[in-house]
Protein backbone atom coordinates (compact mmCIF):
# COMPACT_ATOMS: atom_id res chain seq x y z
CA UNK A 1 0.00 0.00 0.00
CA UNK A 2 1.25 3.66 -0.08
CA UNK A 3 -0.57 6.81 0.78
CA UNK A 4 -0.24 9.68 -0.93
CA UNK A 5 -1.23 13.88 -0.24
CA UNK A 6 -2.36 14.95 -3.42
CA UNK A 7 -2.89 18.34 -4.48
CA UNK A 8 -5.46 20.02 -6.10
CA UNK A 9 -6.70 22.70 -8.63
CA UNK A 10 -6.09 26.27 -6.68
CA UNK A 11 -3.94 24.89 -4.15
CA UNK A 12 -6.45 22.71 -1.90
CA UNK A 13 -4.86 19.62 -0.49
CA UNK A 14 -6.53 16.36 -1.19
CA UNK A 15 -6.94 13.34 0.85
CA UNK A 16 -4.92 10.35 1.30
CA UNK A 17 -5.65 7.42 -0.90
CA UNK A 18 -4.50 4.25 0.75
CA UNK A 19 -3.88 1.40 -2.14
CA UNK A 20 -2.63 -1.74 -2.17
CA UNK A 21 -4.03 -4.80 -0.73
CA UNK A 22 -3.43 -7.44 2.54
CA UNK A 23 0.34 -7.33 1.47
CA UNK A 24 0.33 -3.45 1.64
CA UNK A 25 1.28 -3.20 -1.94
CA UNK A 26 2.37 -0.25 -3.42
CA UNK A 27 0.48 2.69 -5.72
CA UNK A 28 2.59 4.49 -8.20
CA UNK A 29 -0.07 6.35 -9.05
CA UNK A 30 -1.08 7.35 -6.31
CA UNK A 31 0.86 10.61 -6.36
CA UNK A 32 -0.23 13.75 -7.05
CA UNK A 33 -3.02 14.83 -9.44
CA UNK A 34 -1.87 16.58 -12.22
CA UNK A 35 -4.95 19.28 -13.05
CA UNK A 36 -4.98 19.79 -17.26
CA UNK A 37 -2.22 21.84 -18.52
CA UNK A 38 0.08 21.21 -15.64
CA UNK A 39 3.34 19.11 -15.88
CA UNK A 40 4.08 16.63 -13.73
CA UNK A 41 6.49 17.78 -11.21
CA UNK A 42 6.01 21.39 -11.16
CA UNK A 43 4.84 23.49 -8.67
CA UNK A 44 0.85 23.36 -7.69
CA UNK A 45 -1.28 26.02 -8.51
CA UNK A 46 -1.80 28.97 -6.15
CA UNK A 47 1.77 28.51 -4.64
CA UNK A 48 0.92 25.54 -2.38
CA UNK A 49 3.40 22.43 -2.25
CA UNK A 50 3.45 18.32 -1.75
CA UNK A 51 2.55 18.11 2.47
CA UNK A 52 4.79 15.49 4.30
CA UNK A 53 2.98 12.53 4.76
CA UNK A 54 2.20 12.98 9.14
CA UNK A 55 3.47 9.67 11.03
CA UNK A 56 1.43 8.81 14.16
CA UNK A 57 2.81 10.52 17.56
CA UNK A 58 5.49 7.09 18.79
CA UNK A 59 3.07 6.54 21.85
CA UNK A 60 -0.13 5.77 19.92
CA UNK A 61 2.13 3.42 17.78
CA UNK A 62 3.57 1.89 20.61
CA UNK A 63 0.43 1.89 22.55
CA UNK A 64 -1.37 -0.07 19.12
CA UNK A 65 1.39 -2.61 19.37
CA UNK A 66 0.71 -3.49 22.89
CA UNK A 67 -2.81 -3.81 22.21
CA UNK A 68 -2.27 -6.31 19.32
CA UNK A 69 0.65 -7.97 22.28
CA UNK A 70 -2.32 -8.23 24.38
CA UNK A 71 -4.65 -9.90 21.75
CA UNK A 72 -2.17 -12.55 20.98
CA UNK A 73 -1.55 -13.74 24.17
CA UNK A 74 -5.81 -13.53 25.05
CA UNK A 75 -5.52 -15.59 21.36
CA UNK A 76 -3.20 -17.91 23.14
CA UNK A 77 -4.73 -18.43 26.75
CA UNK A 78 -7.82 -19.18 24.92
CA UNK A 79 -6.65 -21.78 23.07
CA UNK A 80 -7.65 -19.88 19.77
CA UNK A 81 -3.99 -19.76 18.25
CA UNK A 82 -1.32 -22.23 18.22
CA UNK A 83 2.44 -22.54 17.25
CA UNK A 84 1.37 -22.66 13.44
CA UNK A 85 -0.54 -19.32 14.42
CA UNK A 86 2.28 -17.73 15.93
CA UNK A 87 5.00 -18.66 13.70
CA UNK A 88 2.74 -17.26 10.58
CA UNK A 89 2.42 -14.18 12.40
CA UNK A 90 5.98 -13.44 12.98
CA UNK A 91 6.81 -14.17 9.31
CA UNK A 92 4.19 -12.26 7.48
CA UNK A 93 5.07 -9.18 9.44
CA UNK A 94 9.11 -8.69 8.06
CA UNK A 95 7.75 -10.07 4.76
CA UNK A 96 4.71 -7.45 4.70
CA UNK A 97 7.27 -4.90 5.76
CA UNK A 98 9.75 -5.54 3.06
CA UNK A 99 7.02 -5.58 0.47
CA UNK A 100 6.35 -1.86 1.43
CA UNK A 101 10.07 -0.79 2.01
CA UNK A 102 10.59 -2.23 -1.43
CA UNK A 103 8.06 0.01 -2.83
CA UNK A 104 9.89 3.36 -1.34
CA UNK A 105 13.30 2.21 -2.36
CA UNK A 106 12.56 1.85 -5.94
CA UNK A 107 10.47 5.06 -6.01
CA UNK A 108 13.81 6.77 -4.18
CA UNK A 109 16.12 5.57 -7.25
CA UNK A 110 13.36 6.53 -9.67
CA UNK A 111 13.57 10.26 -7.63
CA UNK A 112 10.66 10.25 -5.22
CA UNK A 113 12.40 10.61 -1.56
CA UNK A 114 9.13 10.80 0.32
CA UNK A 115 8.92 7.64 1.86
CA UNK A 116 12.52 8.12 3.32
CA UNK A 117 11.24 11.71 4.67
CA UNK A 118 8.71 10.12 6.23
CA UNK A 119 10.38 7.29 7.61
CA UNK A 120 9.30 5.01 6.32
CA UNK A 121 12.42 3.12 5.05
CA UNK A 122 12.69 1.27 8.20
CA UNK A 123 12.46 -2.13 9.88
CA UNK A 124 10.96 -1.23 12.48
CA UNK A 125 7.83 -2.54 12.35
CA UNK A 126 6.22 0.02 14.34
CA UNK A 127 6.28 2.25 11.69
CA UNK A 128 4.20 0.50 9.42
CA UNK A 129 1.44 -0.76 12.05
CA UNK A 130 -1.81 0.28 10.00
CA UNK A 131 -4.34 -0.07 13.30
CA UNK A 132 -7.33 -1.75 11.34
CA UNK A 133 -5.03 -3.92 8.51
CA UNK A 134 -2.19 -4.66 11.08
CA UNK A 135 -4.26 -5.28 14.31
CA UNK A 136 -8.01 -5.50 14.17
CA UNK A 137 -8.45 -7.49 11.12
CA UNK A 138 -5.81 -10.54 11.99
CA UNK A 139 -6.95 -10.31 15.43
CA UNK A 140 -10.64 -11.16 14.11
CA UNK A 141 -9.81 -13.38 11.63
CA UNK A 142 -7.84 -15.18 13.91
CA UNK A 143 -10.28 -15.67 16.22
CA UNK A 144 -12.92 -16.82 13.98
CA UNK A 145 -10.49 -19.81 12.41
CA UNK A 146 -10.31 -17.97 9.19
CA UNK A 147 -6.75 -17.75 8.52
CA UNK A 148 -4.52 -14.62 8.52
CA UNK A 149 -5.67 -11.65 6.22
CA UNK A 150 -4.02 -7.98 7.02
CA UNK A 151 -1.60 -4.99 5.51
CA UNK A 152 0.74 -2.73 6.73
CA UNK A 153 0.15 0.88 6.67
CA UNK A 154 0.37 2.54 3.39
CA UNK A 155 4.10 4.17 2.28
CA UNK A 156 4.20 7.40 0.66
CA UNK A 157 4.73 7.57 -3.01
CA UNK A 158 4.80 11.13 -5.02
CA UNK A 159 4.90 9.67 -8.36
CA UNK A 160 5.07 12.78 -9.36
CA UNK A 161 8.88 13.15 -8.38
CA UNK A 162 9.69 10.11 -10.38
CA UNK A 163 11.41 11.01 -13.61
CA UNK A 164 8.96 8.69 -15.70
CA UNK A 165 5.79 8.66 -13.75
CA UNK A 166 3.81 6.45 -15.73
CA UNK A 167 6.90 3.90 -16.74
CA UNK A 168 8.87 3.95 -13.51
CA UNK A 169 5.40 3.91 -11.56
CA UNK A 170 5.03 0.55 -12.94
CA UNK A 171 8.16 -0.70 -11.79
CA UNK A 172 7.33 1.00 -8.04
CA UNK A 173 4.22 -1.00 -8.07
CA UNK A 174 6.32 -4.20 -9.23
CA UNK A 175 8.43 -3.82 -6.42
CA UNK A 176 6.66 -5.20 -3.37
CA UNK A 177 5.84 -8.97 -4.88
CA UNK A 178 9.17 -9.06 -6.81
CA UNK A 179 10.70 -8.88 -2.95
CA UNK A 180 8.41 -11.63 -1.95
CA UNK A 181 9.40 -13.67 -4.98
CA UNK A 182 13.05 -13.29 -4.06
CA UNK A 183 12.37 -13.98 -0.35
CA UNK A 184 10.27 -17.08 -1.62
CA UNK A 185 13.23 -18.24 -3.43
CA UNK A 186 15.63 -17.85 -0.32
CA UNK A 187 13.55 -19.62 1.55
CA UNK A 188 13.22 -22.42 -0.66
CA UNK A 189 17.14 -22.65 -1.57
CA UNK A 190 18.04 -22.47 2.29
CA UNK A 191 15.59 -25.48 3.04
CA UNK A 192 17.02 -27.62 0.71
CA UNK A 193 20.66 -26.54 1.24
CA UNK A 194 20.21 -27.51 5.07
CA UNK A 195 18.50 -30.39 4.28
CA UNK A 196 14.86 -29.07 5.76
CA UNK A 197 12.98 -32.57 4.20
CA UNK A 198 15.54 -34.61 6.62
CA UNK A 199 15.42 -32.16 9.97
CA UNK A 200 11.60 -32.79 9.63
CA UNK A 201 11.29 -36.21 9.09
CA UNK A 202 13.84 -36.69 12.10
CA UNK A 203 12.14 -33.82 14.43
CA UNK A 204 8.16 -32.80 12.93
CA UNK A 205 8.91 -29.70 15.40
CA UNK A 206 11.96 -28.76 14.11
CA UNK A 207 11.60 -25.19 14.35
CA UNK A 208 14.21 -23.45 11.41
CA UNK A 209 12.87 -25.98 9.42
CA UNK A 210 8.94 -24.94 9.92
CA UNK A 211 9.95 -21.34 9.80
CA UNK A 212 11.17 -21.80 6.76
CA UNK A 213 8.19 -23.22 4.72
CA UNK A 214 5.85 -21.22 6.74
CA UNK A 215 8.26 -18.39 5.09
CA UNK A 216 8.11 -19.60 1.96
CA UNK A 217 4.84 -20.06 1.88
CA UNK A 218 3.69 -16.54 3.44
CA UNK A 219 5.68 -14.75 0.71
CA UNK A 220 3.94 -16.93 -2.45
CA UNK A 221 0.66 -16.11 -0.89
CA UNK A 222 1.40 -12.19 -1.14
CA UNK A 223 3.34 -12.74 -4.42
CA UNK A 224 -0.21 -14.36 -5.91
CA UNK A 225 -2.87 -12.17 -3.99
CA UNK A 226 -1.06 -9.13 -4.83
CA UNK A 227 -0.78 -9.47 -8.66
CA UNK A 228 -4.44 -10.04 -8.75
CA UNK A 229 -5.23 -7.27 -11.72
CA UNK A 230 -7.77 -5.70 -9.04
CA UNK A 231 -7.24 -1.72 -7.92
CA UNK A 232 -5.72 -1.27 -5.38
CA UNK A 233 -3.88 -4.06 -5.67
CA UNK A 234 -0.10 -3.90 -7.46
CA UNK A 235 -1.60 -6.57 -10.33
CA UNK A 236 -3.46 -3.85 -11.43
CA UNK A 237 -0.52 -1.72 -12.58
CA UNK A 238 -0.64 -3.37 -15.98
CA UNK A 239 -4.09 -2.79 -16.50
CA UNK A 240 -3.66 1.19 -15.29
CA UNK A 241 -0.35 1.43 -17.42
CA UNK A 242 -2.92 0.27 -20.96
CA UNK A 243 -4.99 3.24 -20.23
CA UNK A 244 -5.16 6.30 -22.37
CA UNK A 245 -3.12 9.70 -20.65
CA UNK A 246 -6.25 11.37 -20.87
CA UNK A 247 -8.51 8.75 -18.47
CA UNK A 248 -5.35 8.30 -16.00
CA UNK A 249 -6.20 11.12 -13.67
CA UNK A 250 -10.15 10.34 -13.45
CA UNK A 251 -9.21 6.94 -12.32
CA UNK A 252 -6.46 7.54 -10.01
CA UNK A 253 -9.07 9.63 -8.15
CA UNK A 254 -11.26 6.33 -8.69
CA UNK A 255 -8.38 4.34 -6.92
CA UNK A 256 -8.80 5.05 -3.21
CA UNK A 257 -12.24 3.52 -3.14
CA UNK A 258 -11.51 0.34 -4.38
CA UNK A 259 -10.01 -0.99 -1.06
CA UNK A 260 -13.38 -2.04 0.27
CA UNK A 261 -13.84 -4.01 -3.00
CA UNK A 262 -10.54 -6.14 -2.33
CA UNK A 263 -12.21 -6.72 0.87
CA UNK A 264 -15.66 -7.74 -0.51
CA UNK A 265 -13.74 -10.19 -2.92
CA UNK A 266 -11.98 -11.64 0.03
CA UNK A 267 -15.02 -12.05 2.03
CA UNK A 268 -17.14 -13.57 -0.96
CA UNK A 269 -14.18 -16.27 -1.96
CA UNK A 270 -14.73 -17.32 2.01
CA UNK A 271 -18.21 -17.93 1.78
CA UNK A 272 -18.70 -18.95 -1.64
CA UNK A 273 -18.69 -23.10 -1.98
CA UNK A 274 -16.09 -24.58 -4.01
CA UNK A 275 -16.95 -28.52 -3.32
CA UNK A 276 -16.22 -29.82 0.27
CA UNK A 277 -14.62 -26.45 0.94
CA UNK A 278 -14.88 -22.65 -0.38
CA UNK A 279 -12.91 -20.68 -2.80
CA UNK A 280 -10.40 -19.64 -1.07
CA UNK A 281 -9.65 -23.11 0.27
CA UNK A 282 -9.39 -24.12 -2.68
CA UNK A 283 -6.57 -21.73 -4.47
CA UNK A 284 -5.34 -21.94 -0.63
CA UNK A 285 -4.86 -25.93 -1.06
CA UNK A 286 -3.61 -25.45 -4.57
CA UNK A 287 -0.87 -22.74 -3.58
CA UNK A 288 -0.08 -24.83 -0.67
CA UNK A 289 0.26 -28.41 -2.94
CA UNK A 290 2.59 -26.15 -5.39
CA UNK A 291 4.76 -25.04 -2.12
CA UNK A 292 4.81 -28.42 -0.92
CA UNK A 293 5.80 -29.76 -4.28
CA UNK A 294 8.41 -27.43 -4.67
CA UNK A 295 10.01 -28.60 -0.95
CA UNK A 296 9.84 -31.75 -1.64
Amino acid sequence: MSDQTPWWPGGQEGTSRPSGGPSGGGDPYGGYYYPPGTTPGARPPGGAGPTRPRRPPSAQRWLWFLIALLAGVLLVRAHRINRDDVILFCVIIPSIILHEIAHGWVALAFGDDTAKRAGRLTLNPIAHIDIVGTVIVPILMIWGGIGFFGWAKPVPVNVSKLRSPRNQGVLVSLAGPATNVVLCTASAVAFHVFGGVNALNANPNNLWALILVYLGLVNVWLTVFNLIPIPPLDGSVVIERMLPASLWPGYLNLRRYTLPLVLVVVVLASIIPDGNTSLIGHLSQSVENWWFGILT
